[in-house]
């Protein structure tokens, strides 16, 4: 069983405060009259401090989880029957209600807690009226308590799922907060390294290439000149071509090194198609990837965030929309590069779910490189993610 969340962690102390508090003055109250009927108070005692192991062992995990089964049920029996046998035989035992009314709202779903919490509020009545048989003063005396206690159950009952049902919502929105808070210092910290990549990359390829490249070029025009009579000269020079060459295969090489594996083989649009095809046939799903307009180089950021996404769109399809089709498009205008990855699945309420499926991480990822990503679906309606990154007219992001 999960320990409790983080958000209602204090109030939860507070609340075994005055559990504690209030076994203590219900047993005060019954040591007060022990003296007339010691076995009755002696009886009722033992139930009552029953409760204490009893709720410290089952029912305080079960307190602030959201499941409701059959261990839900048992507790809230055993409690239920305990509070009953000390009142049923001491009737100073009723004070516990004051404990036992918020142990079975919480631990039950609204409406039959509070059921169960009106049946409570009746035990007393009912033991005044086994001991005097008929209705009389002290019965009707009761009544109006119990009719206020049952009143009181009723609001306590609701108003206690509402602090709940709060305090579990606020716990799972701080999760969430700080799962994306640590997903977005991820993609900062993989956007970083990336336009790093890119950088060293570019220069590699923009200087030392460029610059071997000439020196080859060089070396063979000084060939072509030196005299077949000079062996001596024309193997030097043979030895510095064979090294530049080699130099610039080795530059080549750390260009390669430095971009992503999956944009290795090919271009961003080889990539996405290779993912589209491989979910193909993983799945057994129509799936289609197209290219529209004229692909052009883009900066390594954008291209591994592009993919990136595509991805995780191609996975939340697999794993979530229940889909037969799905279509990839990648689109090359002049000022922008767009993605969309449609689908015919079950879809789902956007608005309702704005962080759900990865969601909410593929839209940092995708603002890190200064792109929007627009979420299109409805139950039954399918899905449709599109992101567009604006670009400069050579390619870079604008």
């Amino acid at each position: 069983m999960s320990a409790p969340p983080e958000a209602p962690g204090r109030w939860f102390g507070l609340w075994d405060s005055y559990f504690a508090i209030s076994y203590l003055v219900t047993a005060t109250l019954l040591f007060s009259g022990s003296a007339e009927q010691p076995l009755e108070t002696a009886v009722a005692t033992a139930a009552l401090t029953a409760l204490v192991p009893w709720y410290a062992g089952v029912g305080r995990r079960l307190i602030f989880t959201e499941r409701t089964g059959w261990r839900n049920v048992l507790f809230t029996t055993v409690l239920f029957g305990l509070f009953a046998l000390a009142t049923l035989v001491d009737l100073g035992s009723s004070f516990a209600l004051f404990a036992v009314v918020p142990m079975i709202m919480m631990t039950l779903p609204t409406w039959p807690a509070i059921s169960v919490s009106l049946v409570a509020n009746l035990v007393p009545l009912l033991s005044v009226w086994l001991r005097q048989g008929r209705i009389d003063e002290q019965m009707l005396g009761v009544l109006p308590t119990t009719l206020l206690g049952i009143a009181l159950s009723a609001l306590m009952g609701l108003w206690i799922s509402r602090v709940i049902r709060q305090s579990r919502e606020r716990a799972a929105l701080i999760e969430e907060l700080r799962r994306n808070r640590e997903r977005v210092a991820r993609l900062s910290h993989e956007a970083g390294i990336a336009a790093e990549r890119e950088r060293l990359a570019r220069e590699i390829h923009d200087t030392i290439a460029q610059n071997l490249t000439s020196v080859i070029s060089l070396v063979e025009a000084a060939e072509s000149e030196v005299a077949d009579t000079d062996p001596r000269t024309k193997r030097l020079l043979t030895l510095a071509r064979e090294a530049a060459a080699e130099g610039l295969a080795e530059a080549r090489q750390f260009v390669v090194a430095l971009t992503p594996p999956s944009l290795h083989a090919g271009s961003l649009g080889d990539a996405v198609r290779r993912r589209t095809d491989t979910l193909a046939t993983q799945t057994g799903l129509t799936a289609v990837c197209e290219l529209e307009g004229d692909e052009f180089p883009l900066p390594m950021a954008v291209r591994v965030v592009l993919l990136r996404v595509a991805q995780e769109a191609m996975a939340n399809v697999q794993k979530h929309s229940g889909a037969t089709r799905v279509e990839v498009t990648l689109t090359f205008e002049p000022h922008q590069v767009e993605l969309a990855v449609v689908d015919d699945g079950r879809g789902f309420d956007a608005s309702a779910a704005p962080g759900g499926y990865g969601l909410a991480g593929m839209r940092a990822r995708v603002a890190e490189i200064g792109g929007v990503l627009t979420v299109t679906s409805a139950p039954e309606e399918g899905t449709m993610i599109t992101v567009s990154v604006p670009v400069d007219d050579g390619g870079g992001a604008g």
